[in-house]
């Protein structure tokens, strides 16, 4: 059995392993959301809680003024949590941002949300982070229990005045008439748009018919004015042929005359 044996040594040394959770417990605090292997995340978180811890007992002792004379700061837990943490931007951090907010909760500063195995060796890789810079529904606010107010039966509850009442019904009775008539007239004029496109494409086809037919006409005559070229050609030259007949037959008609004189 494992008798005083808590924790885990992560393959390290005594000085390697608190060097490693100092240095995470920093970067937390600095980025208030870390990622790194689930071991060295369960480790880690209550070593941070602890910080916390002291950051917020000493932001309640100044609060309180419960220091020693002279005293503004509580210089006891802040010489304490230097020891693990060494940069001051990160402690100032600590005691001024942190601390204030983390006030009412009271511990389980720190949320582990385990992300699955990384390529590679397959570790298992988890994200921790302060709950309270994670979501603001996890804040402090949510700790505080709701009271539910009893009703006393004496008191009455408040009405509004009738004047407001009448007010708010008109203007539901002018929203319910107008948006009805907003409607009709978005469909009107998208009617009338799409009115005007037939319109203009009826006008583009009837403009473009009569072209259509001049041109046919146009081409029909030119054809008809061919036909009649070719026919008073095939006239003309069939008139040379029967003028040279007539000519010769009327040379040779005299001759005989001439002969029947002589005779």
């Amino acid at each position: 059995m494992r008798h005083l044996n808590k924790g885990r040594k992560l393959k390290r040394t005594s000085s390697h392993r608190k060097a490693l959770l100092n240095n995470l417990a920093t970067a937390l605090f600095e980025h208030k959301k870390i990622l790194t292997t689930e071991a060295k995340a369960k480790e880690l978180r209550p070593f941070a809680e602890q910080l916390i811890t002291r950051a917020k007992h000493a932001y309640q002792n100044e609060r309180a003024k419960q220091l020693p004379e002279g005293h503004s700061i509580d210089i006891h837990n802040r010489r304490i949590v230097n020891r693990y943490i060494k940069r001051k931007a990160v402690l100032q951090e600590l005691f001024d941002s942190i601390a204030p907010a983390i006030v009412e909760r009271p511990g389980g500063y720190c949320r582990i949300i385990k992300v699955g195995n990384r390529r590679g060796d397959g570790g298992r890789t988890a994200i921790i982070e302060l709950v309270d810079w994670s979501n603001p529904v996890d804040a402090a606010n949510s700790i505080k229990k709701r009271k539910k107010q009893k009703e006393d039966p004496t008191v009455k509850p408040k009405t509004a005045p009738k004047v407001v009442k009448e007010e708010i019904i008109e203007k539901v009775e002018e929203k319910v008439e107008t948006a009805p008539e907003e409607k009709i007239e978005k469909v009107d004029s998208q009617v009338e748009e799409v009115l005007e496109e037939k319109v203009e494409e009826l006008n583009i086809e009837v403009a473009e018919e009569p072209i259509a037919d001049a041109q046919n006409e146009t081409n029909e005559a030119s054809s008809e004015a061919t036909d009649n070229d070719e026919e008073e050609d095939v006239k003309v030259i069939e008139e040379p042929e029967a003028s040279k007949e007539e000519a010769s037959a009327e040379e040779e008609k005299p001759a005989p005359e001439e002969n029947k004189e002589n005779e």
